[in-house]
C-alpha cells in the first residue's frame, strides 16, 4: 500500500515538473487560475443540433449562414423599433450571403460611402451582441488574422470623447483604403461563428438529396462539431474503407433515386464500368422495378439506362451480401441469402420457409449453381469500382474527418446524442449486439464495442483479418437486425425489387421504437451511459408525423426525435423541412422549419427559411461554463495550477522563470 502511494506521488510530481515548463512562476500560476475560474462563471455556449440532413446541401447550409433563425431574432431584438422589416431583412440577407448580396447591391447602384459607414456600424452592432458571454480570445478566434486588430477596437467602441475621432478615423481607413467589402464579410462570418457555439449532427449526411459532400465541406471547416454516425454514413464510411458490400450499397442507393451528383461531381467517382456491364447483360431487359424514384410517366432513355444499371448494381449487392453473410454466422443473417431460394425454373422464391412467385424479369448473370459468385464481367467491374472509391481522395478525406468528429454516440454536457436507438427486447431489457468475443455484449459495452470495431475496418493493416472484420461490420452497422444505427429487423430490398406479395416488404422495428414513449426507458437509457435522469436524449433517424399530430418530445420530455423531415422525400410525410434544437444557457428550444426556396431566392428576394420555435424546457438556472463539460476541464486544471503553487511555496519544487520563453 506504502509502495503504490508513494508511486503516485511520484507521477504527480512528474506531472508537476511538466506542468512547471509552461507556467514558471506562483504567480504566472496564480494568474492562470483567476483567468480560469472567471471563464467558469461565463454562460455557457449555445449548442446547435440538427439531424438527417440527407444531402439537402442548399437547405443545411442557410440553416448554417443564418443560426436556425437565430441571427434574424437578434438582429430584431436590436432595431425592432428602429428599422423597417425590409432594412432588417437586407441586413440579415447580408449577413448569411456577403459577398453575393454585396455584388448585387453594387449592381443595382445602391452601395456608397455613407451606405459603407451605416451597414459596417449596424454589423458591428449585431456582432456585439452575440459576442456579449464569450471570453476576448474566444471573439478574437472568430477574427480573420489581418483584421483583428481593427475589428477588435471597432467592438470595443464604447462611445466616449476620448477616442471619438480614433474610431471616426477607423472608419474613414476602411472606406479610403478599399477595405469596406472585405470588412463586411469578415464581420458577417464573425457573427456567423459566434450564434453557435457548437454545432451537433446527429447522423445521416449522405444519400437522398444531390450534394452530401458540400456538406461535409462545411463542416470540415466548422469551428466546433461532432458527428454522431447515421446508417446512411456508415454505409459511405465502409465504402471509403474498401468494403466491397458497401460501394455496391452506395451505387444502389443513388441510382435508386437517380442521384449520382454526390458520387460522380463531388468525389469524381465513375460508373462506367457499371454501365458497360448494364448494358451487355440487361439492354434488353425491361428493368421495371429498377426505374429511379419520383420518374415522370413517360419513361426516357436515360432514365431507362439508369434502370439498367440499378438492376446491375443491386445483382452485385444481393451477391456480395450474401458472401458477406455467410463469413458471420454471428449475424443471424442467413435468411438474408436468397438468390439460392430461388427456383429459376418456376420464378419462385422462398423467404421464410413460405414459397412466393416474382416479378417478370431476367437474371444472366446469376449462376444457379454456385448463385453468390461474381462472374469475371463482374469481378472485373466490381476491382474497377473498388479502385476508384480508393483513390477519390475528398471521400477518404470526409470520412476520415467522420472518424475524427465522430462515433456511435457521444455524452455532452449531461445529455445523451445518438442516431438510430439503443436496442432493445420487448421486455424493455438491453439487446444484445454481435460485436466482442462471445457477441452478446448490450446497452453501452455493446455500443462501444461496435464504435472500436468500426474504426478498425478503416484504420487496421491493409489484408488484415482484422481490416476485413470490420468491413464487414460497417456494413452489418448499416443494415443488421442488431445494429443500434438501423433499429430493423432486415432491409428488404429484394423483396420489393422480385416480389410483388406486400407481405414480404414488412420491415419490423426494434422494440425500442415501441419503448420511445417511455420515461422509465429514457431513464434507464440515460443511466447506462452514466448520465442523470435530467438529461435529454436526442435521436434522429425516424421522421416525425407532424402532418398527423405525432410529437418530437418523447418519453415525458426526456427524450427528443429531431428528425423533421430537411430531405424532400420525407416532407410529405413529416409536413416540415427539419428541425433545429437550439441549448442556450437558459433554455431548450425546438424550431420546426419549412421548405428552403433556393440559394438565389435567399440572396435576391431576402426569402428566409420560415421556423417556428418552440420551448421544451426553462432551466431552474443559468447554465454556466462551470456546469458543463468544458467546466469539469477547467477545474481539473485549476486544481492542477493550485497543486503546483503549492509545490512552489512548499519548496518541493523550484520556480522556472524561463518558462514559456
Amino acid at each position: 500500500m506504502e509502495k503504490t502511494e508513494q508511486n503516485q506521488e511520484e507521477m504527480k510530481l512528474r506531472y508537476l515538473e511538466l506542468l512547471r515548463r509552461e507556467y514558471g512562476t506562483i504567480r504566472a500560476a496564480s494568474s492562470e487560475v483567476a483567468h480560469l475560474r472567471a471563464i467558469m462563471k461565463l454562460p455557457k455556449g449555445t449548442e446547435h443540433f440538427l439531424s438527417d440532413l440527407h444531402g439537402e446541401h442548399g437547405a443545411f447550409l442557410h440553416m448554417l449562414h443564418n443560426a436556425s433563425g437565430v441571427i434574424k431574432r437578434k438582429i430584431h431584438d436590436l432595431y425592432e423599433n428602429v428599422l423597417p422589416q425590409h432594412e432588417q431583412d437586407l441586413l440579415a440577407t447580408l449577413i448569411y450571403y456577403p459577398s453575393e448580396k454585396l455584388a448585387q447591391l453594387k449592381k443595382k447602384g445602391e452601395v456608397n460611402e455613407e451606405w459603407y459607414r451605416l451597414i459596417i456600424y449596424r454589423l458591428i452592432q449585431v456582432c456585439r451582441l452575440c459576442s456579449v458571454k464569450y471570453t476576448r480570445k474566444r471573439v478574437r478566434e472568430a477574427m480573420p488574422k489581418e483584421l483583428s486588430m481593427m475589428v477588435e477596437e471597432m467592438l470595443l467602441a464604447d462611445g466616449t470623447p476620448d477616442k471619438e475621432g480614433y474610431h471616426r478615423e477607423i472608419m474613414q481607413s476602411i472606406l479610403d483604403t478599399g477595405l469596406a467589402d472585405t470588412v463586411i464579410i469578415a464581420l458577417s462570418r464573425m457573427i456567423q461563428n459566434l450564434a453557435i457555439d457548437r454545432l451537433h449532427i446527429i447522423g445521416d449526411i449522405f444519400d437522398r438529396g444531390p450534394r452530401a459532400d458540400l456538406i461535409m465541406d462545411a463542416l470540415e471547416d466548422y469551428h466546433q462539431v461532432d458527428v454522431q454516425w447515421g446508417n446512411h454514413d456508415i454505409v459511405w464510411m465502409g465504402a471509403a474503407a474498401l468494403s466491397e458490400a458497401c460501394i455496391a450499397q452506395i451505387i444502389v442507393t443513388s441510382l435508386k433515386y437517380s442521384n449520382l451528383e454526390t458520387l460522380e461531381i463531388g468525389y469524381g467517382i465513375s460508373l462506367r464500368p457499371l454501365l458497360g456491364l448494364a448494358q451487355a447483360c440487361y439492354g434488353n431487359d425491361p428493368c421495371e422495378h429498377f426505374l429511379p424514384k419520383n420518374n415522370g410517366e413517360d419513361v426516357q432513355e436515360d432514365e431507362m439506362e439508369v434502370a439498367r444499371m440499378h438492376k446491375a448494381a443491386a445483382i452485385l449487392l444481393f451477391k456480395l451480401e450474401g458472401q458477406l453473410i455467410a463469413r458471420h454466422p454471428e449475424y443471424h443473417m442467413d435468411h438474408r441469402r436468397l438468390l439460392h431460394r430461388i427456383d429459376f425454373e418456376k420464378h419462385m422464391v422462398e423467404i421464410d420457409g413460405k414459397s412466393y412467385a416474382m416479378s417478370p424479369g431476367t437474371f444472366p448473370t446469376i449462376d444457379p449453381q454456385d448463385p453468390y459468385a461474381l462472374n469475371a464481367t463482374e469481378r472485373e467491374v466490381m476491382d474497377r469500382l473498388v479502385m476508384e472509391f480508393e483513390h477519390s481522395e475528398k471521400l477518404q478525406r470526409h470520412v476520415q474527418f467522420l472518424y475524427s468528429a465522430g462515433g456511435m454516440y457521444l455524452c455532452c454536457n449531461g445529455n445523451l446524442l445518438y442516431h438510430g436507438c439503443i436496442p432493445m427486447q420487448e421486455d424493455g431489457t438491453f439487446a444484445p449486439m454481435p460485436v466482442g468475443d462471445e457477441y452478446n455484449l448490450c446497452g453501452k459495452r455493446g455500443i462501444d464495442e461496435a464504435d472500436r470495431v468500426a474504426r478498425q475496418g478503416f484504420f487496421s493493416k491493409a489484408g488484415s483479418q482484422e481490416r476485413q472484420n470490420g468491413q464487414d461490420f460497417l456494413w452489418y452497422l448499416g443494415c443488421g437486425p442488431a445494429s443500434p444505427l438501423f433499429g430493423k429487423d432486415k432491409m428488404t430490398t429484394f423483396e420489393r425489387y422480385f416480389v410483388p406479395d406486400p407481405e414480404t416488404h414488412r420491415e419490423n422495428k426494434n422494440a425500442y421504437y415501441n419503448l420511445q414513449d417511455d420515461e422509465t426507458t429514457a431513464i434507464r437509457i440515460l443511466q447506462e451511459f452514466g448520465l442523470s435522469e435530467t438529461g435529454f436524449i436526442v435521436n434522429g433517424h425516424v421522421p416525425v408525423k407532424v402532418g398527423k399530430g405525432e410529437s418530437p418530445v418523447k418519453a415525458g420530455g426526456r427524450l427528443i426525435v429531431i428528425d423533421g423531415g430537411m430531405s424532400r422525400a420525407y416532407q410529405p410525410v413529416t409536413g416540415i423541412a427539419g428541425y433545429t434544437l437550439i441549448f442556450t444557457s437558459h433554455e431548450v428550444n425546438l424550431v420546426a422549419h419549412q421548405p428552403f426556396v433556393s440559394r438565389a431566392a435567399a440572396i435576391s428576394d431576402e426569402q428566409d427559411i420560415h421556423s417556428k420555435q418552440s420551448l421544451v424546457y426553462m432551466m431552474p438556472k443559468r447554465v454556466l461554463i462551470a456546469d458543463t463539460d468544458e467546466g469539469r476541464v477547467l477545474q481539473q486544471k485549476i486544481d492542477d495550477l493550485m497543486a503546483l503553487i503549492e509545490a512552489y511555496r512548499k519548496g518541493v519544487l523550484k520556480e522556472n522563470r524561463k518558462a514559456g520563453v
